[in-house]
C-alpha cells in the first residue's frame, strides 16, 4: 500500500497511547478520508452518522470483545474486528473478585463500616470459601482461560462449557447435568440470538441450593424477572457486572433483591486495559498498512 493509511483514532495523543504510530499510517481525530476507524471505548456513538461520514472506510477495530451493537450498522464491505484478548485480565480479575466478595460477605462489611458497627455475633458464622468448590465456566474462551489461570491457586475445581465441544470442554447441551453440580456458575458467553435469555427460570431451577451465579458477560444472557424470582426464594445468590436493562434504573426491583451484588459494568475498566488495547490497535494498523491479514475479524470480508 503506497499511500498512507488514514486512521480515525479516539485519542488526543495517539502517538503516546500507541507507543508510536506505525509506518504507513496517518493518525487523525476526524472521519475525513478515514479507512481505519477505532470507536471510543466508552460513550454513545451515532454509528449510522459516523459510518456515513467515512465513505472510504474499510476496517472498524473495536476496543471491546462484544460487537453485537455494531453489527446492525456495519456498512457492506467493511471488516469488523473485535478486541478479543484485551479484556481477559480485567474481566477475569473482576470475576474472581465478585466470587470472593460474595462468599466472604464484603458488601455486608462495607455497610457495617459505613454505620460504624462491629457485629458482636459475627464470629459465630462461617463464611463460604472458594476452596473445595466447583466453578462452572459457561462460555469458555480466552477470558475463561484467563479466569481458570487465576482460579488455579484457590484449590477449586473448574468445569468448562462452550458452544463447540473440544478436549476438556463440555458442549452447552451438557448444562442440564452440569448445573446441579456447580457451586459457582460464571457466565462469559457473547450476546447472540442463541444466548439471549439463556439463563431463564429452567436454567436457574437446575442450580443447587446455595449456588452463586456470576455474570460478567452481557445482561441479556439472563432473564432478569426469572432471576429476581429465584433470588426471592433465598435459594441462590448472584453477583452481576451486567444487567438487563442497563444502566439499571433507580427503583428497579433487582436493586433490592436479596443475595445480589451489583457492579456497574466495570469488567474491562482497569489499568490493564490501555496497554493491551494499544498493543492490539498498533499491531492491527501495522498489519493493515503492510497489506497483511488482520486478526479478530468477526464480520465483513477478511483483510
Amino acid at each position: 500500500m503506497g499511500d498512507l493509511v488514514r486512521a480515525w483514532l479516539p485519542w488526543e495523543d495517539s502517538e503516546r497511547v500507541l507507543g508510536g504510530v506505525p509506518d504507513g499510517v496517518s493518525a487523525q481525530a476526524e472521519p475525513d478520508g478515514a479507512e481505519f476507524y477505532v470507536p471510543p471505548y466508552m460513550g454513545a456513538v451515532d454509528l449510522p452518522a459516523v459510518f456515513a461520514a467515512m465513505p472510504s472506510l474499510k476496517v472498524v477495530q473495536l476496543q471491546t470483545a462484544g460487537f453485537e451493537g455494531v453489527l446492525p450498522y456495519l456498512p457492506e464491505g467493511v471488516t469488523l474486528c473485535n478486541a478479543r484478548g484485551v479484556h481477559d485480565a480485567s474481566t477475569a480479575e473482576l470475576a474472581v473478585g465478585l466470587i470472593l466478595a460474595s462468599y466472604r460477605r464484603i458488601p455486608l462489611a462495607v455497610r457495617n463500616q459505613d454505620r460504624g458497627v462491629w457485629p458482636a455475633d459475627d464470629y459465630a458464622r462461617m463464611d463460604d470459601s472458594l476452596a473445595d468448590r466447583t466453578v462452572l465456566i459457561v462460555g469458555y474462551g480466552s477470558i475463561g482461560e484467563a479466569l481458570e489461570r487465576r482460579l488455579a491457586g484457590f484449590e477449586c475445581e473448574v468445569v468448562r462449557v462452550a458452544r463447540r465441544p473440544r478436549d476438556g470442554v463440555h458442549p452447552t447441551t451438557d448444562l442440564p447435568e452440569l448445573l446441579p453440580q456447580a457451586d459457582v456458575v460464571v457466565l462469559l458467553t457473547p450476546a447472540t440470538d442463541e444466548t439471549r435469555g439463556m439463563v431463564d427460570a429452567k436454567f436457574l431451577s437446575q442450580l443447587k441450593d446455595g449456588a452463586l451465579l456470576v455474570n460478567v458477560a452481557r445482561g441479556v444472557i439472563v432473564d432478569t424477572d426469572a432471576l429476581i424470582a429465584e433470588l426471592g426464594t433465598g435459594r441462590i445468590s448472584a453477583a452481576l457486572d451486567v444487567t438487563d436493562p442497563e444502566p439499571l434504573p433507580s427503583g428497579h426491583p433487582l436493586w433490592s433483591a436479596p443475595n445480589v451484588l451489583i457492579n456497574p459494568h466495570r469488567g474491562g475498566a482497569s489499568t490493564a486495559f490501555e496497554p493491551r488495547v494499544a498493543r492490539l490497535v498498533r499491531a492491527q494498523l501495522d498489519r493493515f498498512a503492510r497489506g497483511e491479514s488482520l486478526v479478530n475479524v468477526v464480520a465483513g470480508p477478511p483483510r
